[in-house]
């Protein structure tokens, strides 16, 4: 049976779904019977999910007014290298779009002179 949750509601496709697991085979033939629910919602108001706001996250570099990232030195560097040695997205690190592309040169750059480690140590150490 198809699905079409985009024109059904949320409790017709709990209702379809319902029917679809009974009438499967693999159920068992004796179930445990449901305990009762704590509490029922009386009212038929949507459930409100609580959201967080983030904060925007501002580019270390922009802030310090860094105009070039240097690749000679690995200590500012490593924060933007996960674990498993990969670079960060701007996303998790909060990078601007021009100095991520200087950090990811700056990255390769200490990469191929052996400042940073291309692979994590414990691949490099025991193989993959």
């Amino acid at each position: 049976m198809a699905r079409r949750v985009d024109l059904l509601s949320y409790t017709e496709v709990l209702i379809m779904t319902d029917e679809v697991t009974q009438t499967s085979p693999s159920t068992p033939s004796n179930p445990k019977p449901n305990p009762a629910p704590a509490q029922q919602r009386t009212s038929q108001a949507p459930i409100q999910r609580h959201t967080r706001t983030r904060r925007a996250k501002v580019c270390q570099f922009c802030v310090e007014k860094v105009d070039y990232i240097d690749y000679k030195k690995p200590e500012l560097l490593l924060p933007y290298i996960s674990p498993y040695a990969k670079m960060l997205s701007r996303r998790r690190t909060g990078v601007c779009a021009k100095h991520q592309r200087r950090l990811s040169k700056a990255i390769k750059r200490a990469r191929f002179l052996a400042l940073l480690p291309y692979t994590a140590e414990h691949i490099r150490r025991y193989g993959s």
